[in-house]
């Protein structure tokens, strides 16, 4: 009897032990993750890593064995694919999208940032006597509405006492704004990234840009239940972009040729464009000052209906 006792209990243990070996021994329950891949206005990083497999690389070490890229550039698709868990991580996605998206409840977390670029984004005209908020007024301004451009425009007619009711302002793409001040079809147009670099170059009339009116902040992002069951793997994440930026900043030359390959840009015009970039990934309180005052900005202009805590959406 008491031997039949002592092998049950042997047992017993055995089985235990070995489900706590397996536990350990696993370390997480992924094969594969999904990352957005945004390569424009000039998002270096991006092609970059893509390039290398920086992502892939890394991940591997934890048994992560694909990493899959999606081109959705909307933000609004984007934060939806995140929260659907279509995407695991978003790779440069805009604050204003983030700050959209946790104001409709939605989970959503910035884990890093990925660029600020304030003097890519920019207001041109035709005519140079409109140099002033206050010669904007009346005046037709096509752009994306609620985005970093959108933003810039209110900061800058508010720096003459002035909103967007004082002027038309047109909701449209980046390139269908750049088309119709071409064409004469309005006196002002919100370019960013390669329109604006090609616009400057034809000759336009630089109104302003976002120095002093816009941080431009754009973000990395995963979801806070991806984040408390996979720590490991936002880790590795986080290592890899840091992994991106070292690589561009040891083989400059070589990073921008590949943007400039891709991105189908003469160098110089990449170069030019690339001294307008600050791609630190550390999160600032500057940044966090900036975010607060965009979703002051969305806020004011009935693009949410209540404040977000931006300091709530980080990750640290």
């Amino acid at each position: 009897m008491k031997s039949r006792r002592f092998a049950c209990a042997v047992l017993t243990l055995i089985l235990i032990c070995s489900l706590a070996l397996t536990g350990c021994g696993k370390q997480n329950d992924l094969t594969g993750i999904t990352v957005t891949y945004v390569t424009s206005p000039l998002n270096v990083p991006s092609i970059v890593e893509k390039n290398h497999g920086i992502f892939a690389e890394n991940m591997k070490k934890l048994g992560i064995e694909t990493v899959q890229y999606s081109e959705l550039t909307s933000g609004a698709d984007q934060t939806q694919a995140l929260a659907s868990g279509d995407i695991q991580f978003l790779y440069c996605v805009g604050a204003t999208s983030v700050i959209l998206s946790a104001a409709n409840g939605a989970d959503i977390r910035i884990i890093s940032m990925y660029s600020r670029s304030p003097e890519a984004f920019c207001l041109f005209s035709n005519d140079s006597s409109i140099d002033t908020p206050e010669a904007l007024r009346g005046k037709t301004i096509a752009g994306p509405q609620g985005t970093i451009l959108h933003e810039l425009l209110v900061a800058y007619l508010a720096g003459g006492g002035m909103t967007l009711a004082d002027v038309n302002f047109i909701n449209t793409s980046i390139p269908d704004a750049m088309a119709a001040l071409a064409g004469g079809s309005v006196d002002c147009a919100l370019l960013a990234g390669a329109a604006a670099y090609n616009t400057k170059a034809a000759g336009a009339h630089l109104v302003t840009n976002g120095k002093g009116l816009v941080e431009a902040t754009i973000c990395c992002a995963t979801t806070q239940k991806f984040y408390d069951g996979h720590k490991d793997v936002v880790k590795a994440f986080l290592e890899a972009q840091q992994a991106v930026l070292d690589y561009v900043k040891e083989h400059e030359d070589d990073a921008l040729q590949e943007a400039a390959d891709t991105l189908d840009l003469d160098i110089q015009a990449v170069r030019d464009m690339y001294a307008y970039y600050d791609f630190d990934m550390t999160i600032r309180d500057s940044d966090i000052t900036a975010m607060t005052s965009t979703m002051q900005f969305m806020l004011d202009n009935g693009m949410i209906e209540n404040p977000v805590d931006i300091n709530g959406l980080v990750i640290r």
